[in-house]
């Protein structure tokens, strides 16, 4: 039996793509690919120079959060594919939208701090942190205000 209502099978938005530069390094972008399904959110960030997109850097680490029912302030985590320079900051990111969104979250990170102004800081990390989870949240909350309006709200 084929089930044709978008609130069962999952829905989503189409995929969001943003480039925006590190907060104290104009010449690195991070570049986020956002997909936010009606039961949970895909989140995939990377960075770049400016100009030069022949230096990929490494496939980075993907880590699943998901809210938790007995404690709502301690998302639980898992990660999924390690690359011990990222996966701190991923898992950081993953439980935060988690709590934020109440939705299980999937974020895949290879952001490169090392080519920030200060050469990749704790301070430079936690800007960049913080300037990502306001475009996700922000992004969060546009689609959810259009599926309402749409009526596809799952209730």
């Amino acid at each position: 039996m084929t089930n044709s209502r978008p609130e069962l099978m999952g829905a989503s938005q189409p995929s969001i793509q943003i480039s925006f530069p590190l907060p104290k390094a104009p010449e690195t972008n991070i570049h986020l690919h956002l997909t936010i399904n009606t039961g949970s959110i895909l989140l995939f960030l990377t960075t770049a120079l400016n100009g030069d997109a022949s230096t990929a850097p490494p496939l980075g680490s993907l880590v699943y959060a998901l809210p938790n029912r007995t404690n709502a302030s301690q998302p639980l985590s898992t990660p999924l594919c390690v690359y011990e320079s990222s996966v701190e900051f991923t898992t950081r990111l993953a439980k935060l939208l988690a709590r934020k969104t109440g939705k299980p979250v999937y974020v895949g990170n290879s952001i490169s701090f090392a080519s920030a102004g200060m050469g990749g800081t704790v301070e430079e990390e936690m800007e960049g942190f913080k300037k990502v989870v306001e475009i996700v949240m922000e992004q969060v909350r546009k689609a959810e205000g259009e599926v309402i309006a749409n009526g596809i709200n799952g209730t």
